[in-house]
């Protein structure tokens, strides 16, 4: 079993901001916040912090790699 880099806690607000960078936009908000990039739908808690294995799931279900999501942080 690999070991995912960590990822600390992350606002949901920079969550967001950092999706945008990758062509995601949000489509939906309420007590989430759905973002779609036309093929993949992320799905984020209004929660500071998001948790890391929270935001880890995320991460992977907009196709990015932990490595790619920081440095659009």
């Amino acid at each position: 079993m690999s070991r995912m880099p960590k990822l600390p806690g992350i606002n949901h607000l920079r969550a967001v901001k950092a999706l945008e960078k990758k062509g995601f936009w949000v489509a939906r908000q309420g007590k989430h916040i759905a973002m779609t990039n036309g093929e993949r739908i992320v799905t984020i808690p209004r929660a500071n912090p998001v948790d890391a294995c929270t935001m880890a799931g995320i991460v992977k279900d907009a196709g990015l790699t932990l490595e790619e999501f920081k440095e659009l942080l």
